[in-house]
């Protein structure tokens, strides 16, 4: 049975997220959990998460997770949502400068005080909040089946900035373009929220829970 571990760190809507890979993945057992023996032995894992990247890195510490998730990480298909995409990169600047799991080389920086429709002049708000385009960059197997610019649901005040651009696998226009996609290896990691994306965000769940890893 293809087993499915979501990481229960006490921070994120894990009940959503769940529920949405039991819809897409019927025949699938999605367990939540933060039990080493249950994320070890699951076919692949799914690392959700909202809120602050210090208070995530502190409860990832307390809970004794941050080497099983690099393990996790390097083994088998691996996706971070939101949070979960921020604390894969080395280091933050959020909570005052926080170092995260380093699985992909890079930092996560916040959006500029000053933001703003280049081309209206309109001031933009922190945090993103709500639907946006996602580009598509390079053919990946989690893309298959969602179209080009389709758009998906953010909530978030910093953004990822990998050192490596081969990484990069989808972009977002937020008055200057950042990235909200990235992959490496067998892991695949979403600024935005795919369990609350609805049709496209339930399209890229289901690729991931058939996704053997490789790209």
């Amino acid at each position: 049975m293809n087993t499915i571990a979501v990481i229960d760190y006490g921070m994120g809507n894990l009940r959503s997220v769940a529920k949405a890979l039991e819809f897409v993945a019927p025949d699938a057992q999605v367990v939540v959990t933060h039990q080493a023996e249950k994320i070890r032995a699951a076919d692949r894992v799914l690392f959700p998460g909202v809120g602050a990247l210090g208070d995530c890195m502190a409860e990832l510490e307390r809970l004794g997770l941050p080497d099983l998730l690099r393990e996790a990480a390097a083994a088998k298909p691996f996706m971070g949502i939101c949070l979960g995409m921020q604390a894969l990169l080395d280091r933050s600047e959020e909570s005052g400068g926080t170092s995260g799991l380093g699985v992909i080389a890079g930092e996560v920086v916040r959006f500029d005080t000053d933001l703003s429709k280049r081309s209206q002049g309109e001031h933009l708000k922190i945090p993103h909040m709500g639907w946006n385009q996602v580009h598509q960059l390079g053919d990946h197997p989690l893309w298959h089946g969602i179209e080009q610019d389709s758009r998906f649901y953010f909530v978030h005040s910093y953004y990822v900035k990998p050192a490596d651009p081969a990484c990069r696998m989808g972009v977002t226009c937020y008055g200057d373009e950042f990235t909200s996609v990235i992959s490496a290896g067998n892991v695949f990691a979403a600024q935005f929220h795919p369990e609350k994306s609805q049709q496209a965000g339930l399209v890229l769940l289901r690729n991931f829970v058939s996704w053997d890893g490789q790209q």
